[in-house]
């Protein structure tokens, strides 16, 4: 391997929603800079924070559709049974509902969880307090997706938080979508809640940390033999 593909493989490439953001920020530390000369090293900081923000790595997805991967990094900090927003159209049943939670530091590219037919996208204008807060499900901004799976419908909101202020979402009503596959992100730090009908199970735990693409939430059958992966 050459010295350029070990350099390229090392750089995790930024997403393009993120270069009008990185470009501003390296313009404000030139400024900065000419009217203090420290400021633009503190400006060049906050660049680099910026570019690891909108940061877009590859992930390995494993491709079994009783699986349930994560739609987002970051932390679980919900697992409960609770009503389907009713934008949804999922129903007045409980359902089971696990949030990952996003701070600034984590990747906010968003994935689908599971391979299936967009039914439809729904969005919702709201509040902006702490995506971390249970009541944020219901108070906050927030865009709705359900998908068509091999087992039901399932429930996937992007929820603003209290600094994001813009929910993106490239997906469109009856397309196909992969696990795994990009859907949509969310600026600066927010939360993502998978609703699953009945025979999911969760696996994970509060508290753990998640990676979207990657790690399985959750499982509608038992463990079969060995997974593939499809890298995205």
């Amino acid at each position: 391997m050459s010295l350029f593909d070990t350099v390229r493989n090392t750089i995790v490439p930024v997403h393009k929603e993120g270069y009008p953001f990185v470009a501003a920020f390296f313009v404000a530390s030139l400024v900065l800079g000419w009217i203090f000369k420290p400021l633009f090293w503190i400006g060049m900081i906050l660049t680099l924070w910026c570019a690891y923000f909108f940061r877009d790595p590859e992930r390995l997805t494993p491709q079994d559709d009783d699986l349930v991967i994560s739609p987002a990094d970051g932390k679980v900090s919900a697992i409960q049974m609770v009503t389907p927003p009713a934008e949804l159209n999922l129903g007045s049943e409980p359902m089971l509902r696990i949030s990952v939670f996003m701070n600034v530091f984590n990747c906010h590219v968003n994935r689908a969880p599971m391979r299936g037919r967009i039914a439809s996208i729904n969005y919702r204008s709201g509040s902006f307090v702490n995506a971390e807060l249970d009541k944020a499900s219901e108070d906050n901004e927030r865009n709705g997706l359900v998908i068509e799976t091999a087992h039901g419908q399932i429930g996937v909101v992007q929820i603003a938080g209290l600094v994001a202020r813009r929910i993106l979402c490239w997906a469109n009503p009856n397309e196909p979508v992969d696990a795994g596959e990009r859907f949509g992100l969310i600026r600066f730090g927010s939360r993502l809640d998978v609703f699953l009908p009945a025979g999911a199970a969760p696996r994970v735990s509060l508290g753990q940390t998640a990676i979207a693409g990657e790690t399985v939430i959750a499982e509608f059958a038992s463990a079969k033999g060995p997974i593939i992966s499809r890298r995205s």
